[in-house]
């Protein structure tokens, strides 16, 4: 290479709209699914906009570096499946998408969400492991259909407030996180989490349940009466 060049960047592939149109798939139950994944694009087509009567729409495994603000086109759309691009940030056009109920943001860049993801009413999963998260907005605690969020992969050193605010979620995936664990009052430690789900108790067992209690106990009479 000669100096003073710089290496060419990869251009993403394009896709016509003829292709996009051959890529779209029905499914048993009448619902449009429009399969854009593996393409190896860098951006959202603007030709899909002619495409928008869709109930789902897979752009997972590209080089997609950006959510165009016309993905609110997608009004219908109940699946949106971004997994493994290279997400940086949301537009705030994606809490127009009313109809959603499952968004996989999985794998990506994104060191920050939009606070329009709490007017996702219906929304029931989100993922959002291996990104570089730090906080949720606290719109999140507005889902109050959320049954299940991803958080795996992150950078989050505390579970976040406004989960507790979702009576409906069932579990929460925090793996791999940098979760501080209170030692003595005023003092930290910082704990790398191999493996945390946080489950609603309604979910256990009886005999699971019954352990947890004794050891709420336990916990509780230690704290107030020491060692």
């Amino acid at each position: 290479m000669a100096k003073g060049k710089k290496p060419k960047q990869t251009k993403g592939k394009t896709i016509t709209l003829k292709m996009a149109q051959n890529c779209v798939e029905l499914s048993l139950d009448g619902k449009r699914c429009l399969d854009l994944s593996l393409k190896e694009i860098s951006t959202v087509p603007k030709c899909i906009q002619k495409l928008c009567e869709m109930d789902e729409l897979n752009l997972s495994r590209n080089l997609i570096r950006k959510v165009p603000n016309f993905i609110d086109d997608f009004i219908r759309v109940q699946v949106l499946d971004l997994h493994s691009n290279y997400l940086e940030e949301l537009p705030v056009t994606i809490g127009r998408l009313q109809n959603l109920l499952v968004l996989n943001l999985c794998n990506n860049r994104l060191t920050s969400l939009p606070n329009e993801l709490g007017l996702l009413k219906k929304l029931h999963t989100l993922n959002l492991g291996i990104n570089q998260l730090d906080a949720l907005p606290g719109s999140i605690g507005a889902l109050k259909e959320l049954r299940h969020i991803g958080l795996s992969d992150n950078k989050f050193t505390r579970v976040p407030g406004c989960l507790s605010r979702l009576n409906k979620l069932e579990r929460v995936n925090l793996d791999r996180n940098p979760l501080l664990a209170e030692q003595t009052p005023g003092q930290e430690s910082l704990v790398i989490s191999e493996r945390l789900y946080l489950v609603k108790e309604s979910f256990l067992c009886e005999d699971c349940r019954s352990n947890i209690q004794t050891d709420r106990k336990k916990l509780e009479d230690f704290q107030k009466n020491g060692p």
